[in-house]
């Protein structure tokens, strides 16, 4: 089985083309894994800044086939050409989908270096994957491994302690630009009821944010400021609490956004300076917005623009741990590798020992003399497959595991069957959670969503 990736990110593309080509991202893994025998396994990592797409195929030259059948997906899904989105994407393939998710996971190849959002993205896009029977053997180990490997950066390295991310850095830019420093004194309306809406409310609350009117059009407001503290606006008090507010955060992602026109009516009147900060990747607010007298826009390039850099120390150990971990990997699953063949050899050797035994006891019965041949006969297989099944390991660490399973075939006309791909697994997890869909006001603006695309959860999570 071969890993590859397919990898969309602030670094390669703008952020409005990572955008368009995450439309309809929640189905894209289970559509591919109908559509094309050639692709075995697939998890999708949609965040607010990239656009990733980790399978599994049978045999490396199933991948080509398996990434056309990805594009074709993506390009249905998104209303891009098939020739834009493929050339939007690169792909990986071997110890570099390893090295690049485990460097992602640990938040070294973020926006905001280091940020720690990213490592329980990465931990639900595999859960949702699980939960929708698409994640292979492979790259639940994979994405396990990733998560661990995240931990181990944030406990044992300065990138962990500093507690940066993309809110974090937003607020810090929202502080500079504000006459009143004094976030106690702020009022504040969060746009969107999921996991990042929640990040953005727990740091809030570590500022001493008091005043937070939480929006969403799906009626859970109530029900997330229940245990966060904030009061729920709806339809009727969400415009005369964007009058009065001196910061407004989108975290929904929905597919209606805060236009200027209408949030220039709503302010009409007002001297009270606003800050906008969107942080969904599809604009939760018109760019427009930030021409508006008196209102700042803040937005993803904001903080991109703006995160500090870190240093080069913190930066050069998470690396090196990055690396070890990838590589520790990598040897551990091509020593898996071979266990097929192991198996097949064993199994061919003790059918040969197995057919010499019914030739004994055929001639002499169950004896005491057939017992002990049989003994030494079962001593001395053993004696002969531990320097084949070494070498087998020491082989595969090396990546030479073809040759032993062509010198088993070669040698002994062993076929070497790989195992059935892991069947669709149940996954303890409720994610009812996860599937929220998009829904409006009575006017159709002013929304949120349960995420990004219908599905907040999936994307902008922290």
């Amino acid at each position: 089985m071969v890993l590859f990736s397919l990898v969309a990110t602030h670094a390669d593309i703008d952020l409005e083309t990572v955008a368009q080509l995450s439309n309809g991202s929640s189905g894209i893994a289970t559509s591919a894994l109908a559509g094309s025998p050639a692709v075995k396994g697939a998890v999708v990592l949609a965040t607010c800044n990239r656009y990733e797409i980790y399978g599994e195929a049978s045999h490396a030259d199933d991948v080509e086939a398996a990434r056309a059948a990805l594009v074709g997906q993506i390009s249905d899904s998104s209303g891009l050409s098939e020739q834009l989105v493929s050339r939007s994407f690169s792909t990986r393939t071997g110890p570099e989908v390893t090295e690049h998710l485990f460097a992602v996971s640990s938040g070294l190849d973020s926006a905001v270096v280091g940020e720690r959002e990213i490592a329980g993205q990465v931990r639900r896009a595999l859960i949702t994957a699980q939960h929708e029977g698409t994640a292979s053997a492979g790259l639940v180990r994979l994405f396990q491994a990733a998560s661990k490997t995240a931990k181990d950066v944030g406990a044992q390295t300065a990138l962990g302690s500093r507690g940066l991310s993309i809110v974090s850095v937003a607020l810090d830019l929202a502080t500079d630009l504000s006459e009143e420093t004094d976030w106690s004194k702020k009022k504040v309306v969060v746009f969107g009821t999921g996991a990042y809406a929640g990040a953005t409310m727990a740091l809030l609350r570590e500022r001493g944010c008091r005043d937070i009117a939480v929006f969403s059009s799906s009626g859970r407001a109530a029900t997330f400021v229940a245990t966060r503290g904030g009061t729920a606006l709806n339809g009727d008090t969400l415009h005369a609490a964007v009058a009065a507010a001196d910061v407004m955060i989108g975290c929904s992602g929905s597919d209606t956004r805060v236009e200027a026109a209408e949030l220039a009516q709503v302010r009409a009147g007002s001297t009270q300076p606003l800050i906008a900060i969107d942080l969904a990747l599809t604009h939760d607010f018109d760019p427009a917005v930030g021409e508006l007298d008196g209102v700042e826009l803040l937005t993803l390039e904001s903080v991109r623009l703006a995160a500090p850099q870190e240093q080069a120390e913190s930066l050069a150990q998470a690396s090196s741990m990055v690396s070890g971990a990838a590589q520790a990997f990598e040897q551990e699953r091509e020593a898996r590798s071979v266990d097929s063949a192991i198996v097949a050899l064993r199994r061919h050797t003790m059918n040969v020992l197995d057919a010499e035994m019914e030739k004994v006891r055929a001639r002499h019965g169950c004896t005491a003399a057939a017992e002990e041949v049989e003994f030494a006969l079962r001593r001395m297989v053993k004696q002969l497959l531990h320097v084949p099944t070494v070498r087998a390991r020491e082989l595969a660490s090396n990546g030479q595991q073809d040759d032993y399973v062509a010198a088993l075939e070669t040698l002994y006309g062993i076929t070497v069957e790989q195992p059935a791909a892991a069947s669709k697994a149940e996954c303890p997890v409720d994610h009812s959670a996860l599937a929220a869909g998009t829904l409006t006001t009575a006017t159709g603006h002013l929304q949120d969503s349960a995420g990004p695309h219908k599905n907040e959860s999936r994307r902008n999570s922290a």
